[in-house]
């Protein structure tokens, strides 16, 4: 019903920068929050950041004043601008939306499939 489709990842030096990109499309009547979240070999996925319909944003503290989140809702679409990267960064990065589609009568989470990103010299 809901498809987030991710862009952007790849692979950068350390000190660099990289921006991803999230797009809903599907049955979508309302998309509430949507955010990043990433998981790195071994370890628990963990937040990256969110955004919410009203333009609120939460950060982790690993990616304050580095990562910046945005959220365009006329094309139901995120951003997740990333800069002075570091080698911690290196994980796969999912989207997340919190989406009220046709059919339905609440909200429901959706991934996206994942999108790499390496941060290595």
């Amino acid at each position: 019903q809901v498809q987030l489709v991710e862009s952007g990842g790849g692979l950068v030096q350390p000190g660099g920068s990289l921006r991803l990109s999230c797009a809903a499309s599907g049955s979508i009547l309302d998309i509430n929050a949507m955010g990043w979240y990433r998981q790195a070999p071994g370890k628990e996925r963990e937040l990256v950041a969110t955004v919410t319909s009203g333009d609120s944003t939460n950060y982790a503290d690993s990616v304050k004043g580095r990562f910046t989140i945005s959220r365009d809702n006329a094309k139901n679409t995120i951003y997740l601008q990333m800069n002075s990267l570091l080698s911690e960064d290196t994980a796969v990065y999912y989207c997340n939306a919190n989406v009220w589609t046709t059919g339905t009568t609440r909200y429901l989470d959706y991934w996206g499939q994942g999108t790499q990103v390496t941060v290595s010299s």
